[in-house]
């Protein structure tokens, strides 16, 4: 009797259906992996009952807020790595998805081989970083702090909407903060990075990757 081989099971989620449905093919070509669904959304993934290996996450799909997807999947599956599946190469997004517990971090242009050896690699217990993001994390832990590395996690959400135009309000409801709170949090953003208008903040956050 020959005893069959146990494929690392991959979980996809991904906000449109059509780039879902192709991840889907890719990561089973070359028997690899075994896709055991995809979906839409976090909520929709039914990740407790499914309790794949990996879970293939896509940035755009986590309209709650990333660490509020992590969470989500991390309390209905344990056992369960994450990567993220993302377009950004910034510093803020790499420190949020270390900051939350993720196992791995791609970006959207990797190569079809290269994305079945990263998902494998997570699948199977090891961390996953793509090149290009892992020599940003390493330039800035040997470089010295800069404001934006004393920039809390709500900070930088904030700094990315005031650079995407929004007003403090609009920011609030966004973030389901008041807009009193919002504002708090601008003054301290404007301290730490030593300017004085939303425009120069914007710059900011656009140059260093916050966006």
């Amino acid at each position: 009797m020959i005893a069959t081989v146990q494929l690392p099971r991959v979980l996809v989620v991904h906000a449109q259906p059509l780039v879902g449905k192709a991840l889907c093919r890719l990561l089973t070509d070359e028997n690899a992996l075994e896709v055991v669904g995809d979906a839409r959304s976090v909520e929709d993934a039914n990740v407790g009952f499914v309790r794949p290996d990996l879970l293939l996450l896509d940035f755009e799909s986590c309209d709650g807020g990333l660490e509020q997807s992590v969470a989500t999947c991390k309390t209905a599956s344990p056992a369960t790595r994450i990567m993220l599946l993302t377009s950004h190469a910034g510093q803020f997004t790499l420190q949020r998805s270390l900051a939350c517990g993720l196992e791995g971090y791609i970006l959207t242009d990797i190569e079809p081989a290269e994305l079945r050896r990263a998902c494998k690699t997570v699948a199977e217990g090891e961390p996953y970083f793509d090149p290009r993001v892992a020599g940003v994390l390493l330039r800035r832990l040997q470089s010295p702090q800069t404001p934006q590395d004393e920039l809390s996690l709500r900070e930088g959400e904030i700094v990315a909407l005031i650079a995407g135009g929004l007003s403090n309000k609009e920011i609030g409801v966004r973030l389901a903060l008041s807009e009193k709170t919002v504002k708090n949090h601008v003054t301290r953003i404007f301290a730490k990075l030593g300017v004085s208008a939303r425009t120069h903040a914007a710059i900011y956050a656009i140059r260093n990757g916050f966006v």
